[in-house]
């Protein structure tokens, strides 16, 4: 006697015979997490890396409340109205 047989037999007879034909996989490395490191830059390399700055940059530094940004900004606005 002949059973009928539903989809989702089918699908499932399907899904195992697709993973058994797949050479298993090894597991994949999960990320760890970064050693915390902290760079300490010398006062004159935070003097080059702040004149490197464009004035876009310093302007959103300002902006975020970054108090030498904002009072680059004063500087140069008081120069400006000078000369």
């Amino acid at each position: 006697m002949l059973n009928p047989v539903s989809s989702s037999a089918q699908s499932q007879a399907a899904e195992s015979a697709s993973t058994s034909a797949r050479p298993p996989q090894p597991p994949k490395a999960q990320p760890t997490a970064a050693a915390a490191d902290t760079v300490q830059l010398s006062a004159a390399a935070r003097a080059i890396q702040e004149s490197l700055e464009t004035a876009v940059q310093t302007a959103k530094e300002a902006a975020a409340g970054d108090s030498q940004a904002r009072h680059l900004l004063a500087r140069e606005a008081a120069q400006k109205a000078q000369g």
